[in-house]
C-alpha cells in the first residue's frame, strides 16, 4: 500500500495493510503456535541472537503481537515498542529490567496505587524512591541526587485526575540525561504524544483506552526514540549491540519479558489491535460526555467538589490545556455533600455500572477510598488528597442524556 500523508486516525485504522499483513488480510490474523520453524539452524541462531528478525517461542512474542507492536510504536512516533500481558507487567518490567540496587527513581505521589505498591516493593530490594507533587517540575528538581536513573510520572493521575507538568520535566531530564518515563494510559496517543514532552519511554495499559471494550488485558512500552542509551550505566554488555537507538528495548523484551514471562497472548493482542482501530472516535465521544458531565455534576445540589482538567476549577486546567490540545481525557471524581449516603447513591445507579476499570466504552462509577485505594491507609489517601467519600467516574459513549438521567436519578434519591 502506498503511504501518503495521511492523519494518524486514517494510519491506525489501515496500519495492517500499511505494515503488510499475510494473504492481503486487513487485519493481522492470529497466531497461536508457540514453536516458530526457520529456513535453516543458522537463521534460528541469528533470531535467537538478534542478528535477524523472527519469533523464536511464543513468551517472547509472536506475530500477532509484532503486528501489535508496529501498530502501536507507528501511533506514538516512536522507534520500536514491546508488548506485556497487562499494564502493570510494563511498568515492572522496565523497573526490574532498567534499574539495580543503590539507583534512586523520582515519581509523582499521585500515581496509580498498583504503581506505588510496585515501587514500595522495590524499595524493600535497594532501590531508592522518592515521591513527589509532579505537577511542579522544581519539585522532581529538588528530588534529584547523583544516583537518579529515573523519573515517572504519569499524564493524568488516577482518581483525582492531577497533571503533571510534563513538558518542564521533559526539560530537566533532557539536561540531566534522565530517562524519563511517562504513562499515558489516561490520555492515549490521541490527546497526546509524550515525545512531543520529550519522554523516553511512553507506557500503556492497552486494557483501558487504546482497546475500548473491556475484553482484552495488555500493556505497552514505547521507546520514543529521545533518549541516548549509550549514555545509561545499566545496559548490559551483552545487550550493548548494534545501534544503540536499540539497546534499551532490547534488555527491556530479554529481561522483563523473556525472563519474567509476562507475555501477551495472541488472542488478546488480535483484540486489541482491532479495538484501537476506533481509538480516535471513541475517546472523542468520551471525552466530550466527561467535559458535559463534569460541567453538569458542579451544578448539582449533592455534589461538593468535582475533580475534572477540563473545569476553570481545576489547578492545573491551564496547563491541561497546554499539554492535551483541548481534551481533557474521560475520566473525572467527585464528591458527594457531607451526610448523603455514598453506598445509597451508588446502588441506585441503574446505567452507569458500579465497577472497577477505566476507558471502557460503558460508564463506570466506584467508591475510591473504599476498594481501590484502601490497602494503602488512610495517611496515604490523604496525601494524595483522596477523601473517604470520593466517586471515580470513568466515562464512556453512551448518550449524554441518558447518563445525566442516571446519575440525576441516584442523587435525588440519595437525597431522599
Amino acid at each position: 500500500m502506498t503511504v501518503l500523508h495521511y492523519t494518524r486516525s486514517t494510519m491506525l485504522l489501515h496500519a495492517d495493510r500499511i505494515l503488510g499483513s499475510e494473504h492481503g488480510a486487513v487485519h493481522a490474523p492470529v497466531h497461536l503456535s508457540t514453536a516458530y520453524q526457520h529456513p535453516s539452524a543458522r537463521d534460528l541462531v541469528a533470531a535467537f541472537q538478534g542478528t535477524r528478525s523472527g519469533s523464536v517461542y511464543a513468551r517472547q512474542g509472536n506475530p500477532t503481537t509484532t503486528a501489535l507492536e508496529a501498530k502501536l510504536a507507528m501511533l506514538e512516533g516512536g522507534h520500536g515498542c514491546v508488548c506485556f500481558s497487562t499494564g502493570m507487567a510494563a511498568i515492572a518490567a522496565i523497573c526490574v529490567s532498567l534499574l539495580k540496587a543503590g539507583d534512586h527513581i523520582v515519581c509523582s505521589r499521585f500515581l496509580f496505587g498498583n504503581t506505588a505498591s510496585l515501587l514500595k516493593t522495590l524499595e524493600l530490594m535497594g532501590v531508592e524512591v522518592s515521591f513527589v507533587d509532579a505537577t511542579q517540575a522544581a519539585h522532581v528538581q529538588s528530588a534529584l541526587r547523583p544516583c537518579t536513573r529515573m523519573v515517572l510520572a504519569e499524564t493524568i493521575a488516577n482518581p483525582r485526575t492531577q497533571i503533571a507538568d510534563l513538558r518542564r520535566i521533559g526539560s530537566l531530564c533532557a539536561q540531566q540525561g534522565l530517562l524519563y518515563v511517562v504513562d499515558g494510559t489516561l490520555t492515549t496517543p490521541m490527546l497526546c504524544q509524550a515525545a512531543d514532552f520529550g519522554a523516553s519511554l511512553v507506557v500503556h495499559s492497552l486494557s483501558k483506552g487504546i482497546s475500548g471494550h473491556g475484553n482484552a488485558m495488555g500493556g505497552a512500552v514505547v521507546d520514543t526514540g529521545v533518549f541516548d542509551w549509550s549514555r545509561y550505566p545499566n545496559i548490559l554488555e551483552r545487550y550493548r549491540k548494534g545501534s544503540p537507538a536499540g539497546w534499551g528495548l532490547l534488555q527491556l523484551r530479554k529481561k522483563g519479558l523473556r525472563d519474567f514471562g509476562a507475555s501477551l497472548r495472541a488472542e488478546d493482542a488480535h483484540r486489541i489491535a482491532v479495538g484501537a482501530e476506533t481509538l480516535f472516535l471513541r475517546m472523542e465521544r468520551a471525552c466530550e460526555n466527561a467535559m458535559e458531565l463534569a460541567s453538569w455534576l458542579q451544578q448539582q445540589a449533592e455534589v461538593k467538589t468535582v475533580h475534572y482538567p477540563g473545569l476553570a476549577s481545576h489547578p492545573q486546567h491551564q496547563l491541561s490545556r497546554e499539554l492535551f490540545a483541548g481534551r481533557f481525557g474521560t475520566l473525572l471524581s467527585f464528591e458527594l455533600q457531607d451526610g448523603l449516603d455514598l453506598m445509597g447513591f451508588l446502588d441506585a445507579l441503574s446505567l452507569v455500572i458500579v465497577s472497577t476499570h477505566l476507558a471502557d466504552n460503558r460508564t463506570l462509577a466506584i467508591p475510591v477510598a473504599h476498594t481501590i485505594f484502601h490497602e494503602i491507609g488512610a495517611q496515604a489517601r490523604a496525601s494524595m488528597e483522596i477523601a473517604d467519600g470520593l466517586v471515580r467516574l470513568s466515562v464512556g459513549i453512551e448518550d449524554i442524556n441518558d447518563l445525566q438521567r442516571d446519575l440525576g436519578s441516584a442523587l435525588a434519591r440519595c437525597r431522599a
